[in-house]
């Protein structure tokens, strides 16, 4: 594994998925952001859902998704729905 996985929530299928996108270093997916990331992993894995958005937000915060404030939630949440309800 490498160095994403050293990332909270960043783990073997994820860190793989990352580099699948192009992104191999932390400093690259601070670059890209969680929403975009999630966008291009979502083109390879349409299985791709919130809570693998939120694990990426949280991996940009170092912190575990669960413990993202709500209105970070809430702003993802409203992120998600808008690409889901419009067949991204």
């Amino acid at each position: 594994m490498g160095e994403l996985s050293k990332l909270p929530n960043i783990g073997k299928v994820l860190e793989s998925q990352l580099n699948e996108i192009g992104i191999e270093t932390i400093e690259e997916l601070e670059n890209i952001g969680s929403k975009e990331a999630w966008l291009l992993i979502r083109k390879i894995d349409s299985s791709a859902c919130y809570n693998r958005l939120c694990g990426l937000e949280g991996a940009l915060q170092r912190i575990r998704w669960h413990e993202l404030s709500k209105e970070d939630k809430k702003n993802l949440k409203n992120f998600y729905s808008s690409i889901k309800n419009s067949n991204i």
